[in-house]
């Protein structure tokens, strides 16, 4: 699987999680001079507290276009150390 956006590539393994549609990469799979930590936080009942990145792209910004769980709960383990996209970024 392929993470881009803008033409960039964000993100690509072959060991993905796919959890409610979303494809989960290993946080070592992500290029990370794209990634800006962000102080966005959400929360989800059964995986818990949600972190998010920005993307930056030759100077185009993406605000929380990337979230990771860093202590998922008990039932999502399986994404622990795992980032996944939204907000335009394609994944095929």
């Amino acid at each position: 699987m392929k993470a881009t956006w803008h033409g960039t590539t964000l993100a690509e393994s072959d060991d993905t999680v796919v959890v409610e549609g979303n494809h989960y990469f290993p946080a070592d799979s992500i290029r990370h001079e794209y990634f800006r930590e962000s102080e966005e936080h959400s929360h989800c009942p059964w995986k818990g507290e949600a972190s998010y990145y920005d993307i930056a792209v030759e100077g185009e910004e993406n605000k929380g276009a990337a979230w990771y769980y860093p202590k998922p709960k008990e039932a999502a383990a399986n994404i622990k150390g795992r980032v996944a996209f939204w907000k335009g970024v394609t994944v095929s």
